[in-house]
């Protein structure tokens, strides 16, 4: 349910039709909002491509411009961001609350100025996900970080942070990203140990190279930043969405069919692949596609699942798989290894008639021959997606609400599986309406 004005918004979908035809996946929401602050450190104008049209992206640009950036629209997929005449090194805070990501201005911020003041990150509840890692780089860089009038507050003690080794605690994509984005202009080496590796820190790496940063090792567990005078222009492209490649895979598994899934690198699927063809899912790759099938009139398989940092089976696919497992013939079991709270769909899932038992990080699923359409919400952006792809996959009507959360993730949703042949759609009602149903 999204409010616009007097309006609520849902999905309403008439599930139990397999999928079929092709599909086609924009760039990566991970990528996109790190690259989009990286700007700040460029001196000129860059040309960001291949731009997922997203609310999380479009907070992102709009924070970019209350700093003072010129950004411009050249296409519904490219932008181009100038940063020069940002003097401003202060995030807006009621814009910054909305989303995780913000947190990357505080390294981009610190690189460009030697300062940075940033409200604490907001997004999506997946339970503590503090920032701890972030900033023991920033400290062991040279700079003084502290919390106080309810900013994140943070600079260099002389003006420019200086090279330093920084082994991380845990593997931590934000932080890694993070610290990447401080070092590019730092003065000397950084090395960061125990580096995260995923396919966007990787993305984050090579756009920062393009513009004349020099950072070697991203993708594995060592990256060396050595820090330059200055970042100029050029042009980008941003890699394909992994995350939004694999929700469609999981829905052709939950919902039966076959389907070309385009704009993908399917090395970085690997992990969902592998699972899935477990599962029975046919899959075959593609230069820059993979085409999923899964008979309607055949069961999956059971499977176990544990969720890991890159290369092991990402968490943000761990909802959007468990729907699929809880149409899977016997007992499956996920054990989640990343966040705290990835389980909060599991009442909502429960309402089709799946049948989950979560014991900690463990949820255990017995499989059930069929899902029945039912009033559900969005509690996060991956449960928002697994929650359509159980509205797919279930017999009769499933209403999805809170859908804002599933707007910050995934382009275009309703379009990409209407073009597949799913029966889903877009219902605003009235706001007065909704509240005398709910006295009626």
């Amino acid at each position: 349910m999204r409010i616009e004005g007097a309006v609520l918004t849902k999905y309403v979908i008439h599930g139990g039709k397999p999928l079929y035809g092709d599909i086609e996946i924009s760039g990566a929401k991970n990528a996109a909002v790190a690259i989009i602050p990286a700007a700040l450190l460029v001196d000129g104008v860059c040309r960001i491509e291949n731009i997922p049209q997203i609310s999380d992206v479009t907070l992102i640009l709009k924070i970019l411009q209350e700093l003072g950036a010129d950004v411009r629209t050249v296409d519904r997929t490219t932008v181009d961001i100038d940063c020069t005449r940002v003097r401003n090194a202060r995030v807006p805070d009621v814009m910054a609350r909305k989303i995780r990501a913000s947190y990357y201005f505080i390294g981009a911020l610190l690189g460009r100025f030697g300062a940075a003041q940033v409200p604490p990150p907001g997004g999506c509840h997946l339970g503590a996900r503090p920032i701890d890692q972030h900033i023991k780089g920033f400290v062991a860089m040279g700079a003084d970080v502290d919390v106080r009038g309810g900013y994140i507050n943070a600079s260099a003690k002389d003006g420019r942070l200086q090279g330093a080794q920084v082994y991380l605690d845990i593997v931590s994509v934000g932080a890694t990203m993070n610290i990447m984005l401080a070092a590019a202009l730092a003065d000397g080496m950084t090395v960061i140990e125990n580096a995260a590796k995923e396919p966007h820190i990787v993305d984050l790496a090579n756009f920062l190279n393009s513009m004349g940063a020099d950072i070697m090792g991203a993708g594995t567990d060592v990256i060396k930043i050595r820090g330059v005078e200055r970042l100029g222009g050029g042009v980008y492209s941003i890699i394909p969405d992994q995350i939004e490649a694999g929700t469609y895979m999981a829905a052709v598994a939950a919902a039966g069919g076959e389907v070309r899934i385009r704009n993908v690198i399917p090395k970085h699927l690997d992990c969902i692949t592998a699972k899935l063809e477990e599962m029975g899912v046919e899959i075959t790759e593609g230069d820059d596609s993979v085409l999923v099938r899964r008979d309607p009139a055949r069961r999956l398989s059971r499977t176990n699942i544990k969720t890991l940092p890159y290369p092991g089976f990402p968490t943000d696919m761990q909802p959007q798989i468990a729907v699929a497992l809880c149409l899977a013939e016997g007992t499956s079991v996920i054990t989640e290894g990343v966040w705290d709270s990835r389980y909060r769909y599991v009442d909502e899932i429960h309402r089709l008639g799946a049948q989950i038992q979560v014991d900690g990080k463990v949820a255990v699923i017995e499989g059930v021959d069929r899902l029945t359409g039912a009033p559900v919400q969005a509690c996060d952006l991956r449960a928002g997606a697994a929650m359509v792809i159980a509205g797919l996959a279930a017999h009769g009507t499933t209403e999805v609400d809170q859908i804002q959360y599933i707007e910050r993730g995934y382009e275009d949703i309703v379009r990409k599986l209407s073009g597949l042949g799913a029966d889903i759609r877009v219902v605003v009602t009235p706001e007065e309406e909704k509240a005398q149903a709910s006295v009626g």
